[in-house]
C-alpha cells in the first residue's frame, strides 16, 4: 500500500463516533451533534483522506454523511455485514467502537469501495415516508392475521387498530402524492416511470426514495444493487443453480409486487415471461428474470429520460 494515502473508518453511534485512521493508527471520538460534524470535516479536510468509510445504521449514519458529503470528502457508505465478514477474516471477534473503527479503515484501504452521492435531505424524506408506509403495511397485515384466530373479545380491539391503520395509510399515500408532485424533478421521473404498464404509484415512489440510482448505473450495476442479479455456484464439474440475494430487499420486494402484474398487463414483459416458460423455465425464475428485465428497462428510461415505448413481442 502507498504510505501516503489516508483512509478513514468512522463507527457511528447514538451520542458519538470514533474515528481511526489508517495506516497512522490516530483514533478520536467526537460527539454526535451538528458541532461535533463540522468539527470532523474540517479535521478531515486537513487530512485530505483517499476514502472515508461508515456503516450504513439505519439512518443514524447520514446526518454526519451529509456534512462530509457537503464538505467534498470521498465517502462511501458500507453494508454492516460486509464488514464484519471482513473482521472474522482477520479472526477479530472482538467489538468495540475503536475496534469497528479500526476495521473500517482497513476495509476501507483493503477493499476501496466506490464513493456514491449522500442523498439530499428532501430524497431522505421521501425515502422515510416509503419506509412508514411499508412499516402500517406490515402492521396492518399482521392485525389482519392476528383476527382471523382472535378470541371475540380482543376482536373489536384489533378491527379498531386495523382501520386506523388505514386511515394512516390513506393520510401517507397523499402526503406521499403531494411530495412528489410538489417536486418538479420527482414530478417528472414519476410520470416517466409509471408511462411503463405495471408500474404503479408505490413502485414509483419507491424506486424515487429508496433507489436514487436508477439511472446512474449500468443495467448489471442496478441489477445486483436491488439484488435481482443471479450469482454462481459451480465447483469442478458441478454447476449449481443460480441465484438471486443480497441487495435492497425493500425495493426487491415491491418490483416483485408490481413484476406480477407487468407479466400480465405489458405486452413486453408477458412475451418475455411467456417465452421462458416456454423453453422450460420454473415459474419462479422466469418472474425473477422479469423482475430484472422490467428494473433495466425502467433505468433505461431514467437514463435517457424517454417515456415508455410499446417493442415487438420478442425483446
Amino acid at each position: 500500500m502507498n504510505p501516503t494515502l489516508l483512509f478513514v473508518g468512522i463507527d457511528v453511534a447514538k451520542a458519538e463516533c470514533v474515528v481511526a485512521v489508517r495506516p497512522s493508527g490516530a483514533t478520536w471520538t467526537i460527539p454526535q451533534t451538528e458541532a461535533g460534524w463540522a468539527a470532523l470535516a474540517v479535521r478531515l479536510q486537513t487530512l485530505a483522506p483517499t476514502l472515508v468509510l461508515c456503516e450504513a445504521t439505519g439512518g443514524l449514519e447520514l446526518p454526519l454523511a451529509s456534512v462530509l458529503a457537503a464538505a467534498g470528502l470521498p465517502l462511501a457508505i458500507v453494508n454492516p455485514r460486509q464488514v464484519r465478514d471482513f473482521a472474522k477474516a482477520k479472526s477479530l471477534r472482538a467489538k468495540t467502537d475503536a475496534l469497528d473503527a479500526a476495521v473500517l479503515a482497513h476495509f476501507a484501504e483493503a477493499i476501496r469501495p466506490v464513493p456514491r452521492p449522500v442523498p439530499d435531505a428532501t430524497t431522505q424524506t421521501l425515502a422515510a415516508l416509503v419506509t412508514r408506509r411499508r412499516q402500517l403495511v406490515e402492521m396492518r397485515t399482521a392485525e389482519e392475521n392476528r383476527l382471523g384466530s382472535a378470541p371475540p373479545p380482543l376482536r373489536a380491539g384489533l378491527r379498531a387498530h386495523i382501520r386506523w391503520l388505514q386511515r394512516q395509510l390513506a393520510t401517507l399515500d397523499t402526503d406521499l402524492d403531494q411530495v412528489i408532485r410538489t417536486h418538479p424533478g420527482w414530478r417528472v421521473q414519476d410520470d416517466l416511470l409509471r408511462s411503463a404498464p405495471g408500474v404503479g404509484p408505490i413502485l414509483s415512489v419507491t424506486l424515487l426514495g429508496g433507489l436514487p440510482e436508477l439511472g446512474t448505473l449500468s443495467r448489471h450495476a442496478i441489477a445486483a444493487l436491488v439484488g435481482v442479479a443471479p450469482w454462481n455456484r459451480d465447483s469442478g464439474r458441478r454447476r449449481g443453480p443460480r441465484r438471486c440475494g443480497g441487495g435492497r430487499a425493500d425495493v426487491r420486494a415491491v418490483l416483485y409486487m408490481a413484476t406480477l402484474a407487468a407479466v400480465r398487463c405489458n405486452p413486453a414483459l408477458r412475451a418475455f415471461y411467456q417465452r421462458l416458460l416456454a423453453v422450460g423455465k420454473l415459474k419462479k425464475v422466469a418472474l425473477v428474470a422479469c423482475m430484472r428485465k422490467l428494473l433495466t428497462i425502467l433505468n433505461a428510461m431514467v437514463k435517457t429520460q424517454t417515456s415508455w415505448m410499446p417493442r415487438p413481442a420478442g425483446i
